[in-house]
């Protein structure tokens, strides 16, 4: 079920407050991940954020949406659904989620998830994993 648009606004604001928190001292592009679960016993449609924290080596940096994974993993284990994931940057620049996270983000959600990130011109884009990531790898074959 796509999120309504209450839950969309709510996934942007809390992509924002995590953004705050970014640890990017060397690119100064602060990011914000917001993750809307799938409803259970245990999540309840929970939103789950993180930010990006950088590195001197960037190989070893983690982006926003790795951090929102994490966290959601953590908090109510391995069985975590994504429903739905906005991201943000304080910069005003375009963010869509890098490959790594795209490939991670359907580890946990379907291809159909939906994806919110900020373009070029300041729009929204609204648009769904498969968009994003054709002829992914999956433990289901397509």
């Amino acid at each position: 079920m796509p999120p309504t648009e209450a839950e969309v606004a709510a996934l942007h604001q809390r992509a924002t407050e995590a953004a705050r928190n970014s640890y990017s001292p060397y690119s100064r592009f602060r990011v914000g991940a917001a993750l809307l679960l799938e409803a259970d016993q245990r999540q309840d449609g929970a939103i789950v954020a993180g930010t990006n924290v950088e590195n001197a080596s960037y190989r070893l940096t983690c982006c926003a949406e790795q951090a929102a994974i994490a966290s959601a993993v953590s908090l109510y284990g391995p069985a975590v659904r994504i429903r739905a994931i906005a991201i943000v940057n304080l910069n005003g620049a375009a963010c869509m989620p890098c490959g790594a996270c795209r490939q991670t983000l359907l580890e946990f959600a379907t291809p159909e998830t939906a994806v919110f990130y900020p373009s070029a011109t300041g729009d929204t884009v609204s648009t769904t994993l498969a968009a994003l990531l054709p002829a992914a790898f999956s433990l289901t074959p397509e």
